[in-house]
């Protein structure tokens, strides 16, 4: 068959890409960048690409005519409480109107489970677009599911980062919210299995793992896991902001999805009917075996994608950091320094390699006070880390970097600020064909408050970028 995954590049799509690929199936991926698909050039080789924004106007015969089923994995939740809502709806109506320019005879759509009678302005979203998604000219099976557990997942990153720096948690009362945790690996079979399936056309179904916990239960299964001691205190008195708050600056979330989880958080959300189990035979697994199978993951760095690296995480649309790709000469401020590499390689991977659990190779203490201070006035800080210690694509953040361009064969690695700063900042490394490495920090400032900035950084600058420079230059 050959099948379309919008939101390609998300957490789902990037698990689910591979999948398909060795079922044999022809694969388009649809995403708003290109160079954003953080897949190796043997699966861009096997794959089609479509360039498309469904918030923009739809643009006539775009996608492949024959296309048999879609996957819709599209999500607006890091938008504010006040649009994302909107968002989806157009990207949904935006959809419709593109397959309706296709032969698809199946659309796939991952939802959450809607049960309670009052909703969360994030599942009222997801049944919103769902009722769009049933108006369009092909068969909808639509997947609800809970919370999913997996490594990268933004749950699981959460509920691990509580538990691994908080021995004790002053908990707010959506603790006790009950919920059915899915495994990450459960969730791809369901979606799997209902390819081309006509029994499953023009339905929803719920799906979710043997377990109903509230969320303090979940915090106490994985610190079983973990072996960790941890004592969780209720209080009554905190309010919605206040626990956005908390998750913010406890976890590497930001501050906008942390609020629209919170808001979801206090709604129940258990399944109600069994039938795709049935139908598929499928049968999930525990909550605490799905925390074990993630840090299998983890430990052997093989984490396909995380939340982090979506648009979730990031202060920047991505129209924005487009425009950021191309470096700019004018009307900035730099900083040059350049060093000869003793093992050209070497000097590679640890470049490849940096941030994250790798540090900075320098005054790691310096660069943690500056995640923290960022943190402190709503930026993104260091929490989010990197997703694979030794391999990076473009689009991926690195703590508070994104990356822009990762080029190997060029030998360049090209890093945009998401820290707050008054102005933009680029940090690049490339080796030339001298075997000289090259580390360029660019600044455009805004105002008199930039350059301020820039000169106070300046001593700074200048041991700290010398000091991890001949780090990568002496790497053996």
């Amino acid at each position: 068959m050959k099948i379309l995954i919008t939101g390609a590049n998300g957490y789902i799509g990037m698990r689910i890409l591979p999948l398909l690929l060795d079922q044999g199936h022809e694969v388009v991926c649809a995403v708003r960048n290109a160079d954003r698909l953080s897949v190796d050039d043997d699966v861009k080789s096997k794959i089609e690409i479509v360039e498309v924004d469904l918030l923009d106007n739809v643009v006539p015969n775009l996608f492949p005519k024959d296309i048999d089923v879609a996957y819709y994995l599209v999500h607006s939740m890091t938008s504010s409480n006040s649009n994302f809502s909107d968002k989806e709806e157009t990207a949904a109506l935006n959809f419709n109107a593109y397959m309706a320019d296709t032969q698809v005879q199946q659309v796939i759509f991952l939802s959450g489970i809607v049960n309670e009678n009052h909703l969360s302005e994030h599942l009222k979203s997801r049944k919103n677009v769902e009722d769009v998604l049933y108006k369009g000219k092909f068969n909808l099976t639509v997947i609800r599911a809970g919370i999913i557990v997996g490594s990268g997942s933004a749950s699981f990153e959460i509920i691990r980062d509580l538990c691994e720096k908080l021995p004790l948690m002053i908990t707010p009362k959506w603790v006790n919210t009950k919920c059915q945790p899915i495994g990450i690996r459960d969730v791809l079979k369901f979606l799997t299995g209902v390819l081309g399936k006509e029994e499953t056309y023009n339905q929803s179904f719920d799906v979710g793992g043997p377990d109903v916990l509230t969320y303090k239960d979940m915090m106490k299964g994985y610190a079983k896991v973990r072996g960790l001691n941890l004592t969780i205190m209720n209080v009554p008195v905190m309010t919605p902001k206040l626990s956005s708050y908390w998750l913010y600056f406890v976890t590497s979330t930001s501050y906008k999805l942390a609020s629209n989880l919170v808001d979801s958080m206090k709604v129940n959300v258990i399944a109600k009917d069994h039938r795709l189990q049935d139908m598929l035979e499928i049968q999930p697994h525990t909550y605490e075996e799905t925390i074990e199978m993630a840090f299998i993951k983890i430990e052997q760095n093989q984490v396909i994608s995380s939340w982090k690296d979506s648009k979730v995480s990031s202060r920047y649309s991505q129209k924005d950091l487009n425009k950021y790709i191309k470096v700019p000469k004018y009307g900035c401020l730099h900083d040059h320094q350049s060093m000869m590499a003793k093992d050209v390689d070497k000097s590679l991977e640890k470049i490849w390699a940096i941030g994250g659990s790798n540090g900075w190779y320098y005054a790691d203490t310096l660069w943690k006070i500056r995640g923290y201070l960022d943190k402190l006035i709503g930026g993104v800080g260091l929490r989010r880390g990197r997703t694979n210690p030794d391999k990076i694509n473009p689009g991926d953040s690195l703590d508070f970097w994104r990356v822009l361009m990762a080029d190997k064969d060029e030998k360049r690695l090209l890093l945009f600020a998401e820290m707050k700063v008054p102005g933009e900042a680029w940090l690049e490394f490339k080796i030339d064909k001298d075997n000289r490495v090259h580390q360029n920090a660019t600044f455009r400032p805004k105002g008199i408050r930039g350059r301020l900035y820039w000169y106070s950084m300046l001593p700074f600058h200048y041991f700290i970028f010398n000091g991890m420079l001949t780090q990568i230059c002496n790497a053996k």
